[in-house]
């Protein structure tokens, strides 16, 4: 009997690279091949608003930071 063998899910770090990686277009095509394969969209939307949040987070942070100086 043949096993079937399918592709592994991707990790947390292996989905929040992608999506950093779009954040800023920078993407290798054989990344992007190897991870529509293996990322679920609902944890690519998942992780889209988590980073979307730090983002904000980080900006909001470092405005309140130089407008108290």
């Amino acid at each position: 009997m043949a096993e079937d063998h399918k592709p592994e899910g991707a990790g947390f770090l292996q989905v929040m690279g992608a999506v950093f990686a779009s954040f800023f277009g920078v993407r290798k095509r054989s990344s992007g091949e190897r991870d529509v394969g293996s990322i679920r969209p609902v944890h690519v939307i998942v992780a889209g608003v988590l980073g979307a949040a730090i983002l904000v987070a980080v900006v909001a942070t470092l405005v309140h930071f130089i407008t108290r100086m």
